[in-house]
């Protein structure tokens, strides 16, 4: 399986993503947060543009126009990567590890 790099701009984020799975859950995996709502490739909210390289979708149409394709529009969560890729996706950030307050005991028992 063939893993391709993902630069995320404008923050400088970096992931590697399978040919296998979608960019969206790649980025996820590596601990990178992209807007995202249906993971279906309907609402548009993943919606960011590709400035190099090419993917290719897991669904037939993606919520696309085809004026929106030819401009270089993606949606993350039904594309896949089929080369070194650079996205510009303002929203993107580090996803933050849960933290759990150290003064709590972990006991399981309800009040």
């Amino acid at each position: 399986m063939a893993a391709f790099p993902v630069l995320v701009q404008p923050a400088g984020l970096r992931f590697d993503a399978g040919e296998d799975t979608s960019l969206l859950m790649a980025a996820q995996a590596a601990g990178v947060k992209l807007p995202s709502s249906c993971r279906n490739g309907t609402c548009r909210a993943c919606m960011c543009l590709l400035l190099e390289g090419a993917v290719d979708y897991l669904i037939e149409w993606p919520g696309l126009s085809r004026d929106e394709k030819e401009e270089g529009w993606i949606l993350p969560c039904v594309a896949r990567a089929v080369s070194a890729l650079e996205i510009q996706a303002p929203l993107a950030a580090p996803i933050e590890p849960a933290v759990t307050p150290a003064d709590r005991p972990l006991t399981g028992a309800r009040r």
